[in-house]
């Protein structure tokens, strides 16, 4: 029989670590002087200039960042998947029956994807327009400038984030406490949502509430389909597209 409580405990003891480890980031990421950051998430190349005045404000260079997402996402994913299996929660739970490969699902996914995508650009202008910080920070210091950059980054880096975070988010804090507890999935989609865009806080204020507001529409997307895939899928392109289209790669 699940250990529900127990898995509970574990849960709030990953997220917990995951929320102090992302308020700690916002340093890796920080400006010396706020002034030099323009304040959009999204829809702008940035020019060598700027990237290069970017990246010397970080704390870390961009191989060492992304080995740190990786290595930190993997540890979290690790602890979580092993207290699942300690607990005993069937992998139903999180979203994951056989029905959620399906290609509707998959298809669902990357069509919500490209959606969010474009909603998270008109977000990202808002938040420019109303001055509610700088959200490109931590995208400029992840984005490589070489081929073999990329490819770890589409092909490892936001994978293994999409994974982890949609397991996480969605799987445990909605599917699994809503079958284990008995509770609402749509307020248990709501409070992971409130904790999903506090986990991206070194995206700035404008990226905690556009991430905020994606995060609930991902947390919905899983309620109505009951996929772990959809939003995985989702969630990926959603990153996918926001480093290619607004950072690119250019041999130059």
């Amino acid at each position: 029989m699940p250990q529900w409580g127990a898995f509970a405990g574990f849960v709030g003891v990953v997220l917990g670590g995951l929320l102090l480890l992302a308020r700690a980031s916002t340093g890796v990421v920080a400006s010396s002087n706020d002034d030099d950051f323009p304040a959009t998430l999204s829809d702008r190349v940035v020019d060598a200039p700027a990237d290069a005045q970017t990246r010397s404000h970080t704390t870390l260079p961009t191989p060492a960042l992304l080995a740190n997402v990786v290595v930190s996402q993997s540890v979290f994913a690790s602890l979580l998947l092993v207290g699942a299996w300690l607990a005993g929660i069937p992998a139903v739970a999180f979203g994951l029956s056989g029905a959620a490969f399906g290609l509707p699902n998959l298809g669902s996914g990357v069509v919500l994807g490209v959606t969010l995508h474009g909603v998270n650009a008109v977000g990202s202008r808002l938040g420019d327009r109303f001055g509610l910080g700088d959200s490109t920070a931590l995208r400029r210091a992840m984005a490589p400038d070489s081929a073999a950059g990329w490819a770890v980054l589409l092909l490892i880096v936001l994978p293994l984030v999409a994974g982890f975070e949609e397991l996480l988010f969605r799987g445990v804090l909605v599917g699994a406490f809503a079958a284990g507890f008995g509770l609402s999935p749509w307020l248990l989609a709501a409070c992971s949502s409130v904790a999903f865009a506090f986990g991206h806080g070194a995206q700035g204020r404008a990226g905690i509430v556009v991430t905020g507001a994606l995060g609930f529409v991902l947390a919905a997307a899983f309620v109505v389909t009951g996929s772990l895939v959809t939003v995985v899928v989702a969630h990926y392109l959603v990153n996918a597209l926001e480093f290619v289209v607004n950072e690119g790669y250019s041999s130059d």
